[in-house]
């Protein structure tokens, strides 16, 4: 399931395109696997900088305050969310696929079930730098306004297309469901929406108290804790 969602307003960008203008940038291959390390050309914010850190609590108190990301994801790890730019020559990120499992700071481990980009350059300032997901159903392109989130199973290949003019600047992290099954997980939000809608016309009616009972008990059922 490949989902788009609005995560940063225009305060929130407001704030973070001085982090993002004055932060230091690196090699952005020391992040990636043997294999995507291969295919990837772009740089990135070292995780250690004090932009990094400002930026980082910035994108996870916006999933926090996010209705469609928790419901959709489920997060019960989030891994610390990467900063990265194409532009120049580091201009692309070729077809790859994402480690299952992310080793952290402190012995952190995140086993990826969902990957999520989220866009801090609008469209028009640059050209190429799709992200494409490669999928049974053929090929994916996403290229959405700054402030604009996109959630995908991190098991898809994926390629970052060259941007040939301007620079695309971008968050990267990945998520470790409560909820391994991806059908699970889209079975719970397809509910949770439905729900949402039926408590807003009905109010705590008997039928919907008893239905939030049926969602939690699946949860209950499905959920890794």
């Amino acid at each position: 399931m490949l989902l788009n969602f609005s995560l940063l307003d225009a305060q929130a960008l407001a704030r973070a395109r001085p982090l993002l203008a004055r932060a230091p940038w690196a090699d952005g291959r020391d992040s990636a696997g043997a294999q995507a390390a291969q295919a990837k050309n772009n740089t990135q914010m070292p995780r250690d900088c004090a932009e990094a850190r400002q930026l980082s609590a910035l994108v996870l108190q916006a999933l926090d305050g996010s209705p469609m990301f928790l419901a959709a994801a489920l997060p019960a790890r989030i891994y610390p969310p990467r900063f990265n730019r194409y532009r120049g020559e580091a201009n692309h990120y070729g077809p790859h696929v994402d480690s299952a499992v992310r080793f952290g700071e402190n012995g952190l481990r995140v086993r990826t079930d969902l990957s999520c980009t989220v866009f801090f350059s609008d469209p028009d300032a640059y050209d190429g730098g799709e992200l494409v997901l490669h999928g049974p159903d053929g090929e994916q392109s996403v290229k959405l306004p700054a402030g604009q989130a996109v959630l995908y199973p991190a098991s898809l290949v994926h390629e970052v297309r060259p941007v040939t003019r301007g620079e695309r600047v971008g968050c990267f992290f990945w998520v470790q469901s409560l909820v391994r099954s991806a059908e699970q997980r889209r079975l719970l939000l397809e509910f949770d929406q439905a729900l949402t809608t039926l408590r807003q016309r009905e109010g705590d009616s008997p039928a919907t108290v008893a239905l939030t009972g049926t969602y939690h008990n699946l949860l209950r059922m499905w959920s890794e804790t």
